[in-house]
């Protein structure tokens, strides 16, 4: 790791000490175009005043200057060579670019001589980088994860039975047969496009030696459509099996791992018999994983009443109700809404016996905790980041105390303060700027190294989706915590007087 380091630290140099060629072609072109220009205006303007010094002696009557009695030649002292000036703008860049060059130098050069300390002093810059890289990846996965499986219960709205009595002090109406009848009726609710009442609750069931709990539904034959879901095995009910009351039962992933193992075959389960509480059901189908509602059993919605929760004067333990379309959410929820205020003679909101809520707002409330929970985990990663930030700014300050006699002898020679300061602040940017490009590469790698594998290896785990703001903000957060990391400890040794320096031990 240290030998890598080193070669790192050795291509930056190189990097940095080859001047750029196109600031030189520059800077030479433009010295040289200012040369000609000046010397041939020096040359008029030295042939103007010539003709008029001639002018003026021949009008005096006196010798011309620098011709001779005998009309030799003109005698002409040494001639001033031109003045060069060079335009203020190249100049400028060229010192600039001058001597950022020697302070990144410098910086390499003393980073060369402590490469285990630099290396270790970027650690935590580099983890800190790569590690939001990664969770920002990893949320914006299961982001766009979530939004796939559940994007299609956007039009969705379930309707549950209030718990406790009504502010009025009145007896809470069930939810009823007729209720779900009332709701069918595309007269009163145009907007309604399916309903589906369920029966839920929580039985045991046996299968063999395996025993365990899980959750009952008792559903009608459109009640796979409703919650978007599908068997990976053998059927589902038809409609003579749910008003007739057959014991038969749809298994859930969990539920079927739960009593026949983790490695249990779907199709082989199909046809077998198990015990939901006290009554044999045979095993019509399984259903496909959705990584939530998995430890579930289904059975009819007559064979939920007739033998696993009773009939109840045709009560009814929830509605599910889907609108034509997404955009007509809000209007069947207000149909329903309408249509149960009435059958339940209900004239104040406040004392609604019943809840209507639609999935679209669960699908908000499911999206403002993925982010929430994404930016939380970002902001541990970050604490990463600024640990390293106060590593960098512990080796700046042990560096300028190290180095206080050279500061010294520098400041004496006439090194300004800027100089100083270019040359602290230049190390501390550099060691967070190195440590923040390998923490980007790095952290690209194993996104794009998890996109690719985990689809193949762990297909239930969202893949990581990169972006580049992520990268940005990280490379960028890592270049600030250098300039803050190293403000201090560079103006305290810019702050240095050479005497003080010079004596110090």
């Amino acid at each position: 790791m240290l030998a890598v380091w080193a070669s790192v630290l050795d291509v930056c140099r190189a990097i940095v000490a080859w001047p750029s060629r196109a600031l030189r072609e520059s800077v030479v072109d433009g010295r040289a175009r200012s040369v000609d220009h000046r010397a041939e205006k020096t040359r008029r303007r030295e042939a103007a005043a010539l003709a008029r010094r001639d002018a003026a002696a021949v009008l005096r009557g006196t010798p011309i200057p620098g011709v001779d009695d005998q009309g030799g030649a003109r005698r002409r002292g040494r001639r001033a060579l031109p003045v060069v000036v060079v335009e203020l703008g190249v100049v400028t860049r060229a010192a600039w670019a001058s001597q950022m060059r020697e302070a990144l130098l410098a910086a390499l050069h003393s980073l060369s001589n402590n490469r285990l300390r630099s290396l270790l002093t970027t650690v935590g810059i580099v983890v800190g980088v790569a590690a939001v890289i990664v969770l920002v990846g990893l949320g914006n996965g299961m982001k766009s994860n979530f939004n796939a499986q559940f994007s299609k219960l956007a039009n969705q709205i379930t309707i549950t039975p209030a718990k406790g009595a009504v502010p009025d002090g009145g007896v809470p109406h069930n939810l009823s047969d007729q209720d779900v009848t009332a709701l069918q009726n595309p007269q009163r609710a145009p907007d309604i496009a399916a309903v589906s009442p369920a029966m839920v609750g929580t039985v045991t069931v046996t299968a063999g030696q395996a025993k365990d709990k899980a959750s009952m539904v008792g559903a009608t034959e459109n009640y796979l459509e409703m919650v978007n879901r599908h068997t990976v095995a053998g059927g589902w009910f038809a409609g003579t099996q749910v008003s007739g009351g057959a014991r038969v039962v749809v298994l859930g992933q969990s539920a079927l791992h739960l009593l026949y193992g983790p490695d249990a075959d779907p199709a082989q389960v199909i046809g077998t018999s198990i015990r939901l509480s006290r009554n044999n059901f045979k095993i019509l189908g399984v259903l496909s994983d959705d990584g939530q509602d998995d430890n579930v059993v289904i059975v009819p919605f007559g064979a939920a009443r007739t033998y696993l929760v009773g009939n109840s004067g045709g009560a009814v333990d929830q509605i599910i109700v889907k609108s034509t379309s997404v955009d007509t959410v809000e209007q069947a929820a207000g149909e329903a809404v309408g249509i149960l205020d009435a059958q339940h003679s209900i004239r104040s909101a406040t004392n609604r016996d019943f809840n209507v809520r639609t999935f679209t707002e669960l699908l908000r409330q499911s999206t403002q905790f993925i982010n929430f929970l994404t930016m939380f985990i970002v902001a541990v990663a970050a604490i990463s980041l600024l640990v390293g930030g106060v590593g960098v700014a512990n080796i700046m300050l042990v560096s300028v105390t190290e180095r206080t006699r050279e500061i010294g002898i520098r400041k004496a020679v006439g090194a300004p303060r800027r100089a100083i300061l270019r040359q602290f602040l230049s190390e501390a940017v550099l060691l967070t700027g190195l440590g923040g490009l390998i923490g980007v590469i790095l952290g690209v790698g194993i996104t794009l190294t998890a996109a690719a594998l985990l689809p193949k290896f762990a297909p239930s785990i969202p893949v990581p989706i990169l972006t580049a703001t992520p990268v940005l903000i990280a490379f960028a957060v890592s270049l600030a915590i250098g300039i803050a990391a190293g403000g201090y400890p560079a103006n305290r040794a810019a702050r240095l007087r050479p005497i003080e320096a010079l004596r110090f031990e």
